[in-house]
């Protein structure tokens, strides 16, 4: 396969043991490049990763020393990304939620269009926990006002292609979107920012313990991350609603009697 020089996968990893390896290993099976950052993984998946990139010039690991959160891990992919002449990134997460075999019909969706980000939007199959299928409509709906809308899909579902120097100039912009609020937050700011979603359906895997499923989510904990992450941008929104509804009735036909 040859190399993209524009197109990389990215991938953010902590903790999910041997899973990442099978993730890696179909994620290269459809695209070339591949990058994993290696979040301050403490399950001994960090040397795997390093010997199965030293027998595959198409994979790329780097190691963090310590966990900083998956935006932190993102963040720090997208500046070597940049310094190496990428454009476009496609996110997917290491747990096997994400498809794949999907990762080239994204691609082509944001070579045709690059001035989008390609959304996945999730189609859940009976693995998917009903209380967190639920809850994600909670923070679709803030995201949907918040993004006067803009016409996000999904605002969870980490499977995306975004433009690198945007989404790198957003997260630098503030000191937030570096742990779970990443994915909400990183769609919210780029659709301030004029870059329009394009929403692709995708399915999405929730592994069991058996199956070498890992989640990292925390009921309590992330759903109080979410809930502040989407009281501070309401505050940014009422202060940009003037633009953001100039630009709203900028894009609006001219009336026809």
């Amino acid at each position: 396969m040859n190399p993209s020089h524009s197109h990389l996968v990215l991938i953010p990893s902590y903790n999910t043991g041997a899973t990442v390896y099978t993730t890696v290993k179909a994620a290269r099976a459809h695209w070339n490049p591949v990058w994993v950052v290696v979040d301050g993984s403490s399950d001994g998946t960090a040397q795997g990763l390093l010997d199965m990139a030293a027998q595959d010039s198409g994979l790329r690991v780097r190691v963090l020393p310590q966990n900083q959160g998956k935006g932190a891990a993102v963040l720090h992919g997208l500046h070597e990304a940049a310094g190496a002449g990428f454009t476009h990134a496609l996110t997917m997460d290491s747990d096997g939620q994400h498809p794949a075999a999907l990762i080239p019909s994204f691609m082509q969706a944001s070579q045709s269009r690059p001035e989008t980000m390609v959304l996945g939007r999730p189609v859940f199959d009976a693995s998917a926990p009903l209380l967190r299928v639920r809850g994600r409509r909670v923070s679709n709906w803030w995201t949907n006002l918040e993004t006067l809308g803009a016409g996000v899909a999904d605002s969870l579902y980490g499977f995306r292609v975004y433009p690198v120097a945007d989404l790198a100039a957003v997260m630098q912009g503030q000191r937030w979107m570096r742990r779970f609020d990443f994915d909400t937050e990183a769609v919210v700011r780029l659709a301030w920012r004029g870059v329009k979603p394009v929403n692709i359906d995708a399915p999405v895997k929730y592994l069991t313990a058996e199956e070498g499923g890992v989640s990292h989510f925390q009921y309590g904990r992330d759903n109080v991350l979410l809930s502040w992450m989407h009281t501070r941008l309401m505050v940014e929104f009422v202060l940009r609603l003037p633009l953001l509804l100039w630009r709203r009735l900028r894009r609006l036909p001219p009336f026809q009697p």
